[in-house]
């Protein structure tokens, strides 16, 4: 067989969510399947850390999808030529974008529909675009793969899609993410934030990240000036970032909060470990990673209790709604002044994440590509 993968979102340094879940998958699919050929089509060209086997052919397919207009372009006028040309069985795409305008069978990952759900938190043309073509997308797809149970009632509510059709292909964690040494812990807190315990949140500043609401809770939290613990956010920029440039501006306690812009797996792996809690109160998540990176590297979670979250935090995690700021206050307040209840959580966590890994959500997608190509 001849499998076309939508690669694009796989850039060096610039790996986020998705761009997680497509190295993790195709690092593992592709050697533990050498008797098929995968076809890669970056946007841009790519590093040689994403060739993942010898059984991968690399293509760079022009243009560069930076723009909803180019999105078009790239999928339905350069994506049907070159699966026309290389004669592919399949089109795996991870980021769930489709094309219209080929007979190739069509295996899209679609992780959530936050556009659905919150379209004023992204640039109007992007919001247009997702809500004008998943729905198509969802229809031409021969099945679709979605990362928790959730998206999968979701999207066949909200597209009248069978859930047969749909799989589950839960996320993963990073195996990097281990619990960190004292030493270690102190090495990372000197370098983030003079050597002060912190709060972590990590994940790109985004509206529905709901980061505003974090640091209205944090600032709240600060008044009790007992509790001298700063708030760390590690993320890089993406959408419709003001209000959160307002609140961080207006705050009393601003300079105890650490903007670290994106760092490394290695500097995320020292910064996660050596925090207090992992702050993660998103409006709306697909799944929700690095609630189970925290859990892995032994440090507790206060996690929103919407969405998908509480799928994957289960019980190993401090819940809060996020539309409430004193709630998420109260839960930072709890784990800043109770060793106790910070130790119980770690340890469930270190349950929960178990449950959850890279190898089984490759196994997963990989029924679901068989399932596919069999229909």
């Amino acid at each position: 067989m001849i499998i076309a993968v939508n690669t694009r979102l796989l850039q060096k340094n610039k790996l986020e969510g998705i761009g997680w879940f497509t190295r993790e998958t195709l690092a593992r699919i592709t050697r533990n399947h050498p008797e098929h050929q995968f076809l890669f089509l970056f946007d841009r060209p790519y590093a040689d850390e994403f060739i993942f086997s010898d059984n991968v052919t690399p293509l760079v397919v022009s243009p560069p999808t930076r723009h909803p207009l180019l999105w078009y372009v790239w999928f339905e006028w350069m994506i049907p030529g070159v699966l026309k040309k290389y004669d592919a069985d399949l089109f795996l795409s991870p980021d769930g974008y489709l094309s219209l305008s080929t007979k190739v069978k069509q295996l899209a990952v679609i992780h959530d529909l936050n556009f659905v759900h919150r379209p004023q938190d992204l640039p109007w043309l992007i919001a247009k675009y997702y809500n004008f073509f998943f729905p198509k997308f969802a229809k031409r797809a021969c099945r679709i793969a979605t990362v928790s149970n959730y998206s999968k009632a979701d999207i066949s509510q909200t597209y009248g899609v069978s859930s047969d059709a749909i799989d589950v292909v839960f996320n993963g964690v990073n195996e990097r993410y281990n619990p960190t040494s004292d030493e270690e812990k102190e090495s990372a807190r000197q370098k983030f934030t003079d050597g002060k315990p912190y709060f972590l949140y990590v994940g790109s500043l985004h509206p529905r990240k709901n980061i505003r609401g974090l640091l209205q809770a944090y600032e709240v939290f600060r008044n009790d000036e007992s509790l001298d613990v700063k708030l760390v956010i590690a993320g890089g920029e993406l959408f419709k970032t003001d209000d959160i440039s307002k609140t961080y501006e207006s705050m009393r306690f601003k300079d105890d909060v650490v903007f670290t812009g994106r760092v490394s797996v290695e500097d995320l792996h020292q910064l996660l470990g050596a925090s207090l809690a992992m702050t993660f109160v998103p409006y709306f998540e697909g799944f929700g990673i690095p609630v189970l990176e925290a859990m892995r590297a032994g440090v507790p979670v206060i996690c929103s209790n919407s969405t998908s979250l509480p799928e994957v935090g289960g019980a190993a995690v401090l819940n809060v709604n996020p539309f409430e700021i004193n709630q998420i206050t109260t839960a930072m307040t709890r784990i800043a002044s109770d060793e106790t209840l910070r130790t119980a959580l770690i340890a469930k966590g270190q349950v929960q994440q178990k449950q959850f890994s890279w190898d089984q959500t490759a196994d997963r997608l990989w029924e679901s590509i068989q399932l596919c190509l069999n229909d």
